[in-house]
């Protein structure tokens, strides 16, 4: 069965690269596309959708916004299993800071030379929420296009979703940007921070392996 994958937020699959995912799957990845201008965010995700092949099962796996983009797109086409890394399964589990762009708007009125993460404004403001003891962020977060960062973290701020009981979520314990005390996952990485795929890859694909075995 085929097993389609949408990384994060601004992320390559460098983050899932030390995964070691089920021999029964082939493992598709699918690369962000760039929004197009004030593209709609269900626009966005048919068209994410258009590239999986639905006339044969298949499964979704996303890590955190891929996390959010895979729940949308099984709503187009459903999948086998819908698992979730590092994200939440309904608006409902956002933590406090995001909830608060959400309720002002404040992500859709930042200037979009904001959201240039070569900056080393920006770079220190995100290490410290995705992983403070990891130097390596921009190794991760490639994707680096300001209107696709601002349009997504608008996206994020917006998204509104009712859980999905087939979805399947696991997260980390010290994960900053979306806490474990707002969510109830089926796995829990302890000690891993939002970027636990890279950096506890045995305890994800012993996960994995459980969940399609």
């Amino acid at each position: 069965m085929k097993l389609y994958v949408v990384s994060g937020l601004g992320a390559d699959f460098k983050v899932l690269e030390k995964i070691t995912f089920p021999q029964n799957l082939e493992v598709v990845f699918l690369d962000w596309i760039m929004p197009e201008k004030n593209e709609g965010f269900h626009h966005y995700v048919k068209r994410m959708a258009d590239r999986i092949d639905d006339s044969e099962p298949f499964s979704l796996l996303g890590y955190s916004f891929g996390g959010i983009i895979v729940q949308e797109i099984d709503k187009i086409k459903a999948a086998e299993k819908v698992v979730i890394m590092g994200s939440i399964k309904s608006h409902k589990e956002k933590s406090r800071f995001i909830k608060l762009g959400e309720v002002t708007k404040i992500p859709r009125f930042l200037p979009q030379q904001l959201f240039n993460i070569n900056s080393a404004t920006v770079y220190s403001l995100a290490r410290g929420i995705v992983d403070p003891k990891n130097p390596k962020l921009l190794d991760y977060f490639t994707v680096r296009d300001t209107y696709y960062l601002k349009w997504s973290i608008e996206k994020v701020s917006a998204w509104k979703f009712e859980e999905n009981p087939k979805v399947i979520q696991i997260l980390g314990s010290k994960d900053i940007v979306f806490p474990l005390k707002y969510s109830k996952p089926d796995y829990v990485v302890q000690n891993g921070t939002h970027l636990f795929p890279a950096t506890k890859p045995k305890e994800v694909s012993k996960i994995l392996s459980e969940i399609f075995e």
